[in-house]
């Protein structure tokens, strides 16, 4: 990006909150092992933020299968722990939640009861290769991803859409690594994190809801590949890049405004916006097991809950 536009102003997050010594699991998954995924170190795997109308954060732990939430005090409370590998997660605005587990397929979480029940488990008789982020359209529609292993080398990872009226529609299937997802204010473009092609895709949404001209929208270099989205109320993108520890603050355009940096590990995976205006983002430390947070010139829209 450097050679394109000048290098954007640069600040390191703080540390708002961290997953105590008693949630960290020394228990491995042996399905984890046998399906060659990565194994954590550090005792858990946090994904998938999302705010609920009382100001919690909830968030995931890929490989032990737990949902947590986090007060504005930061201490974590468990929510739910099942057999699945619970990635993305948002939350309806009549409160339910609604989680992409990579093994279970489309979730749905009762968070008083801590219980989990299975929307969608594949599409026209297939299972799914394996979901990972989800994001709610305005209409109450649900767009998510269909991840699994896929990459230039198999670029067949997949976008649903799950219509208010409980339809499911396939919208994209030729993306290589498809991974977290917003949706514009209009509503009329869907932008999709492609991990493995390093980019962002740009998915112009017609009006009987297919898809033209999809392309390319930010062009990223280095670390793995962007993973979790969020979008501001200019319509600028909010990037998450694991492997480089860093958060990019793009505007509508696509220019660089904002880096931010994490002091713990180079792997952060997912934000949110989050505070009485919107205006701090929150992110998540997959690799240190740690909520971060900054302050940031725009405030967000939330993706989790539909107006």
């Amino acid at each position: 990006m450097s050679a394109l536009f000048e290098p954007p102003p640069r600040v390191t997050a703080e540390t708002f909150a961290e997953l105590p010594e008693t949630f960290r699991s020394k228990r491995v998954a042996a399905q984890r092992i046998a399906s060659g995924r990565s194994v954590p170190r550090h005792g858990c795997f946090l994904e998938g933020p999302a705010f609920d109308r009382a100001g919690d954060l909830y968030v995931t732990d890929i490989p032990f299968g737990r949902v947590f939430k986090v007060d504005v005090r930061g201490a974590f409370t468990l929510v739910a722990e099942y057999d699945g590998d619970p990635n993305g997660l948002a939350i309806h605005r009549d409160g339910r939640i609604f989680i992409a587990d990579y093994r279970r397929g489309l979730l749905e979480l009762d968070p008083v009861r801590g219980e989990v029940s299975t929307l969608f488990d594949g599409y026209r008789a297939e299972r799914f290769k394996g979901l990972n982020d989800l994001c709610f359209a305005d209409n109450g529609d649900l767009y998510f991803t269909d991840q699994g292993q896929t990459g230039l080398n198999d670029p067949t990872g997949r976008v649903y859409r799950l219509r208010a009226d409980g339809t499911l529609e396939r919208v994209a299937d030729n993306v290589p690594s498809p991974n977290g997802l917003v949706l514009n204010d209009a509503q009329s473009i869907l932008y999709v994190a492609v991990t493995r092609a390093n980019a962002v895709w740009r998915l112009p949404l017609l009006p009987d809801g297919g898809v033209s001209r999809m392309g390319v929208f930010i062009q990223l270099s280095g670390g793995r590949g962007p993973d979790g989205m969020a979008i501001d109320e200019e319509d600028g993108l909010t990037v998450a890049h694991p492997d480089l520890g860093t958060v990019w603050m793009f505007d509508r355009r696509g220019e660089p405004r904002l880096r931010i940096d994490s002091p713990r590990s180079d792997v952060v995976t997912n934000i949110a916006f989050g505070g009485a205006e919107r205006k701090v983002l929150y992110i998540v430390d997959s690799e240190a097991g740690c909520i971060l947070r900054a302050p940031v010139p725009v405030a967000g829209r939330t993706k989790y809950s539909h107006r």
